[in-house]
């Protein structure tokens, strides 16, 4: 008897183990790549849901979520969730929007991006039966006893989808031998809708440098330069249909610096985007053709002997933008010419690329470069030595650039699920 009970012993020990072992390992956890084009706080994130695994690699995640965002008429963000499923979900793909309002704190706009993430990242956590930590409600809320009647009653703007906006700032800084201050006001107004897209708008600033010189024999010499500008603005845009849109701008410019004592503008043109509007977080592809008049009156005499001048004037534009898993692409490019003579125009390009070669391997660069041969406000008298150095007025130049690049590579640990604040 007892040769028998050593081997039924080890045969319930080693089932009792097997046992243990299943009902210990632990359930499948959902591989989560965040991909946010606009202000996420990830350190929220990652402690708001931790059912997950956050990863740092795109393709080792089973969900890739593209985040990002456009300005709404009424100042806040249209935000766009897109969940690509990867793996086992390869066939799964998912959009969410939701609208962050231009009063709602950066608590509350967090809140909210938290709210629609769980949403929609549920779909895939019951694919893994991971449900034993997530819980639903589906009431409306309650106030004073009374159900929400928002939820199925349009709200109806007392203000008639009008949003002002004002603001005043400025700056003053300086050491023992410089001193610097700026003031400007800004009040705008503005009302746009899906047809409409209405404003008025008025900025002014003053800028204010202080310098002390010293020279060689213990002269001190204080030159002070001042700047003010202002300028007034309206614009309206009506939207045609998916594609077409159409529009004006007017205007009234002052700058000292640019030795523009007034500038009267006016500006209208037409808008076509290859894709519908309505696709404008994932992808846009617009060409514009613009016509404009413009009165000037100069402070000083101009290069061409010109105190005031009518000119005509016309221009193309373009932009491209393109969101996806792999990065997104920008592209821009403009120019605009003087009717009366062709050889004084303005042509610029920009573009913005931010591209995930693969795994940890990133590039990013951003360019752009101007050609500038429509410089007529500048005046005939060149500026002095001191005018160069203090930047106190526009000088001549032929074009300008600009670049901004980098390559990031990480490897190591795929998971990035802990918290750590301290000493941040």
């Amino acid at each position: 008897m007892r040769k028998y009970l050593v081997p039924v012993t080890s045969l319930v020990l080693i089932c009792f183990i097997s046992t243990a072992q299943q009902v210990s390992k632990p359930t499948a956890r959902l591989k989560v790549y965040i991909d946010c084009h606009t202000g996420c706080d990830r350190n929220f994130i990652r402690t708001e849901i931790n059912i997950v695994d956050f990863m740092l690699d795109r393709q080792a995640a089973d969900v890739h979520v593209l985040i990002n965002d456009q300005n709404t008429g009424g100042g806040g963000d249209q935000y766009q969730l897109i969940f690509f499923g990867q793996n086992q979900f390869k066939n799964m793909v998912d959009t969410i929007r939701f609208i962050n309002n231009a009063d709602n704190t950066d608590f509350e706009e967090r809140e909210l991006l938290i709210k629609y993430l769980k949403l929609g990242l549920v779909p895939y956590l019951t694919r893994l039966n991971a449900v034993n930590n997530i819980s639903i409600s589906m009431k409306a809320k309650e106030e004073d006893g009374k159900t929400d009647s928002s939820v199925s009653t349009p709200i109806k703007d007392p203000w008639n989808y009008w949003v002002f906006r004002t603001g005043l700032f400025g700056y003053v800084r300086g050491d023992e031998v410089y001193r610097s201050s700026s003031l400007n006001v800004s009040i705008s107004a503005s009302r746009i809708t899906e047809e409409l897209k209405l404003g008025v708008e008025i900025n002014a600033g003053k800028n204010k440098d202080s310098y002390e010189l010293e020279d060689s024999v213990g002269n001190k010499e204080k030159i002070v330069t001042k700047n003010n500008n202002y300028n007034f603005g309206h614009y309206l845009v009506k939207s045609i249909n998916d594609h077409w849109s159409v529009g004006y701008q007017t205007g009234m410019f002052r700058s000292t610096f640019s030795n523009n004592k007034n500038r009267l503008l006016f500006e209208t043109g037409i808008e076509y985007n290859i894709f519908p509007y309505k696709l404008v977080n994932t992808k846009f592809f617009t060409f514009s053709y613009t016509f404009d008049v413009r009165r000037n009156i100069y402070f000083d005499t101009t290069l061409y002997n010109k105190t005031k001048e009518t000119l005509w004037g016309h221009g193309l534009n373009s932009k491209f933008k393109f969101n996806q898993k792999w990065g997104s692409i920008s592209i821009g490019a403009k120019y605009h010419g003087f009717l009366h003579n062709w050889k004084y125009f303005n042509l610029g390009i920009d573009g913005e690329f931010d591209i995930r070669i693969t795994g940890g391997l990133s590039f990013n660069i951003y360019t752009s470069a101007e050609l500038t041969r429509d410089q007529l406000y500048l005046p005939k008298e060149g500026a002095s030595q001191q005018e160069v150095l203090t930047r106190q007025r526009q000088l001549a130049s032929g074009y300008n650039f600009f670049t901004h690049f980098g390559i990031n590579y990480r490897f190591g640990s795929k998971l990035n699920n802990f918290v750590n604040p301290r000493f941040d």
